[in-house]
């Protein structure tokens, strides 16, 4: 197991609040994901859907479903999809979320 220092963590974020910079770079990534190719694995990954029955009880909540709650209800963006096509409107809310008090 590697032992990372906690100096080391802040250094790597720039003393940044770690909760805030994760779901700004999950941001940063949905944009990206959302403008691939349909052929690039990675949206390949992303777009996929298992055939399994899901067992019963509450689903679990899915990384789409968190990062579009965090859109949604903090941010108060609804139509993410149209607005990743749109490179400098998505960067102008990434840049938003990296301040953003509720993250």
């Amino acid at each position: 197991m590697v032992n990372i220092s906690r100096a080391v963590v802040f250094n790597a974020i720039n003393n940044e609040n770690i909760v805030r910079h994760i779901k700004y770079k999950r941001l940063s990534w949905l944009g990206h994901v959302e403008r691939m190719t349909n052929e690039r694995m990675a949206k390949t990954i992303y777009k996929w859907k298992p055939y399994a029955i899901r067992p019963k009880g509450r689903p679990r909540v899915r990384w789409e479903d968190d990062v579009r709650n965090d859109l949604r209800k903090m941010m108060g963006v609804n139509n993410w999809k149209q607005r990743t096509q749109e490179r400098k409107k998505w960067k102008e809310i990434i840049e938003q979320a990296k301040t953003h008090k509720e993250l």
